[in-house]
């Protein structure tokens, strides 16, 4: 049984949409090259073709933009740097068999040494060992024009295509600047271990090929989480949430919502419909912010802006369900803390609102999880 778990699926089940996402991503990225590279009929002269191992690239860039296989120097360099090799060995060896292995084991080792490793480097150089005529037209032009022009316009495709699909390519570095703006990392991601020492973690198991020192933060940061939530006990939503809430409607106005925030000092009001349906949760943030934008259009004298806001004001003032956030987090009286924990350590959750059957019945605030928490702490020193 072992030995036939052994040979199943190594790799956790991704949604349905992150395949669309990467399988139209590879649709658009290879698409859009080929016009680039074909727009003039393949042209071996110049090296204006696709060729397979860009397939191999694409699955790369798409699939799996955070890994370090697929950024873009390991891309750009392995892919270039292999061609050289591959026409080298073309030049020098004339028995295919022979010329074929030494192209991709000599492509191996430079991308190694170069710290440059892409899987489809490989292909690279089989590609220009096993194409003699080409190479006789083309020699080292071969690394620059198909396979130098081609991956440069798949990894620039890549990163648009990240950014407009919500996801981050090229990955994140240790120095990058946290959710904030600051110098500060996020705070999961504290882990009083410098930049050197996780690398140092990574050559120590070798893992530098199959993951980022950023990626490694996030996750040590994530266990840590997770082994805190177990320490929690078997505590969940209903045992630590606020039930005697003040609420809004969707039809509440910003003046009324401003007052209740000063009268009780929230940092959030959930928004209800008359039956408690749960509709959506204001952050202070989200008036702050409303305040803020009607406030620069008076200050920029923008004449027609200040009429629609006096006409506002007077006939349809912004209300509560206009500025108010759905999207958030949510939990049910049986979500243990453990999943509360990871919605609100990052900072950007105030509070999570607690639902059953899409009725609100409660809310955890970030006070009643460490309220929570430092109870199950007194417990369990005395």
């Amino acid at each position: 049984m072992r030995v036939l778990r052994s040979l199943g699926p190594a790799v956790a089940r991704v949604p349905a949409l992150e395949a669309v996402r990467a399988g139209l991503g590879a649709l658009v990225g290879l698409g859009l090259t080929g016009l680039f590279l074909l727009s003039p009929g393949i042209d071996l002269e110049l090296g204006l073709y696709l060729v397979a191992p860009f397939g191999a690239t694409s699955v790369l860039l798409f699939a799996v933009p955070n890994s370090p296989l697929a950024q873009p120097w390991s891309a750009i360099v392995g892919n270039t740097l292999a061609a050289l090799v591959g026409v080298a060995v073309c030049m020098l060896i004339a028995d295919p068999v022979l010329r074929i292995a030494l192209a991709a084991g000599f492509a191996i080792t430079a991308t190694i040494l170069c710290r440059a490793v892409h899987p489809p480097a490989g292909a690279v150089a089989m590609t220009a060992a096993m194409s003699p005529d080409s190479i006789a037209h083309l020699g080292f032009w071969f690394a620059l024009a198909p396979i130098g022009v081609g991956t440069v316009a798949l990894v620039v495709l890549a990163t648009l295509y990240a950014r407009l699909t919500g996801r981050r390519y090229p990955f994140r570095q240790f120095e990058d600047a946290g959710r904030h703006g600051t110098g500060d990392r996020n705070p999961t991601e504290r882990l009083g271990l410098s930049e050197q020492e996780l690398m140092a973690l990574l050559e120590r198991y070798s893992q530098s090929f199959n993951l980022g020192v950023e990626d490694l933060a996030r996750l040590i940061g994530a266990a840590e989480l997770q082994v805190a939530a177990h320490s929690s006990g078997p505590m969940t939503a209903r045992d630590i949430m606020s039930r005697d809430l003040v609420t809004v409607t969707p039809e509440t106005s910003l003046g009324d919502i401003a007052d209740l925030f000063r009268r009780h000092g929230f940092t959030s009001l959930p928004v209800v419909r008359a039956d408690a349906r749960f509709l959506g949760i204001i952050f202070q943030l989200h008036l702050i912010s409303q305040a803020r934008e009607d406030a620069l259009r008076l200050q920029r004298g923008y004449w027609p802006a200040l009429l629609r806001l006096l006409d506002r004001d007077r006939d349809k003032p912004v209300q509560a369900g206009d500025i108010m956030s759905v999207a958030g987090p949510r939990a049910t009286t049986d979500t243990p803390i453990g999943a509360l924990l990871p919605m609100m350590a990052d900072g950007a959750t105030d509070a999570v609102p607690v639902l059953e059957y899409g009725k609100l019945v409660g809310i955890v605030t970030r006070t009643d999880l460490i309220a929570a928490l430092a109870r199950h702490a007194a417990r369990r020193e005395t």
